[in-house]
């Protein structure tokens, strides 16, 4: 692959995940093309690509009109890799990567039985529970050993509609008001985030853990790499026991007794990919060298703190020759 020809495809360029793989690849002066997409026209990340399209959502009742589009810009633009950096479009990309493929274009993304076990908080238990420390989890109210418990949607994203149960009456107040909900034993020490790499046969290269020392919105603003060998190596076989291709991002937390459990799996390139970018892994660089078939060393990492803050982007023109073209023809599967 000529990398002055790689058009990469980065979705979800509203949120972290999207912005931090554009900001990885410029700071290695990746010399090909960045096509930005997203279902706003007022993404942040619509300013920093070379290319933006406004997606449809990429829900299932709505899939024909996202994969058509998906083609269409893939076709256009001669698109060559597919970011995982949006926890919608994986599903997607990963339905159609064979069709994708034929069209020249390569997306990093797992097995779509292997984003479901992900995606589904429960499944992820059950999947790792055999072979790894995970807190007790269940869907079932009455099955709560004792107090205090999250309750979290079975397949929510970020923090939406997490809460802190402390007794029976929290208990009932949430299962009134939410469903489809599991319940997971508290832990009450230090939370992790580990950015784990596996190459395209999905075996783990490397992973970067760091402390979150302060979120928003289930997003890290403050953040400290740590190497801790032991939780590397956890965090790399729970990758290849569950069948990662490319990149993961796992939430671990410590126990009363500082022994850090896995909390879910993510997979792929998180909200805080920049901050293990900072520390000398600049994934969706390594990504694309993956995809080139060049062979990758694991890289020097620092222990460094990133804290982060706002950043003000002044739009002139929305949309403008960013747009692109129309195309003549239907260009679906």
């Amino acid at each position: 692959m000529d990398s002055e020809k790689t058009v990469v495809l980065v979705p979800g360029v509203a949120a972290p995940a999207g912005i931090n793989t554009i900001k990885s690849l410029k700071m290695v002066k990746f010399n090909g093309k960045i096509v930005g997409t997203d279902t706003e026209s007022l993404a942040p990340g619509a300013s920093m690509v070379d290319i933006f399209s406004i997606m449809p959502e990429a829900a299932e009742e709505a899939e024909s009109l996202f994969i058509d589009k998906l083609f269409e810009l893939v076709k256009i633009h001669r698109i060559s890799v597919l970011m995982p950096s949006s926890g919608f479009d994986i599903y997607p990309y990963s339905k159609y990567w064979k069709e994708l493929q034929e069209l020249g274009a390569y997306a990093v993304v797992s097995d779509r039985d292997v984003l479901e076990i992900c995606r589904d908080k429960m499944r992820t238990y059950q999947e790792l529970l055999p072979r790894f420390k995970v807190p007790f989890t269940t869907t079932e109210p009455d099955k709560i050993p004792s107090f205090p418990v999250i309750a979290k949607p079975r397949c929510g994203k970020g923090s939406r509609d997490v809460t802190m149960i402390e007794n029976e009456s929290d208990l009932r107040y949430v299962t009134s008001k939410y469903h489809d909900m599991i319940f997971q034993r508290y832990l009450p020490g230090i939370e992790y985030t580990i950015d784990v790499l596996s190459d395209l046969n999905k075996e783990p290269l490397f992973a970067v853990p760091r402390i979150r020392l302060q979120t928003k919105g289930g997003i890290s603003t403050k953040g400290k790499i740590v190497r801790n060998q032991k939780m590397e190596e956890v965090c790399m076989n729970i990758a290849k026991s569950i069948g990662i291709r490319g990149p993961c991002c796992i939430q671990m937390k410590e126990t009363e007794d500082n022994e850090p459990q896995m909390v879910e799996v993510n997979a792929r390139l998180g909200g805080g990919t920049i901050f293990t970018t900072l520390a000398g892994a600049n994934i969706p660089a390594l990504i694309l060298d993956l995809v080139e078939g060049k062979e990758i060393s694991v890289p020097k990492i620092s222990e460094v703190t990133v804290i982060r803050y706002f950043e003000e982007i002044v739009v002139h023109d929305l949309l403008g020759p960013r747009t692109p073209p129309t195309p003549t023809a239907h260009t679906g599967q």
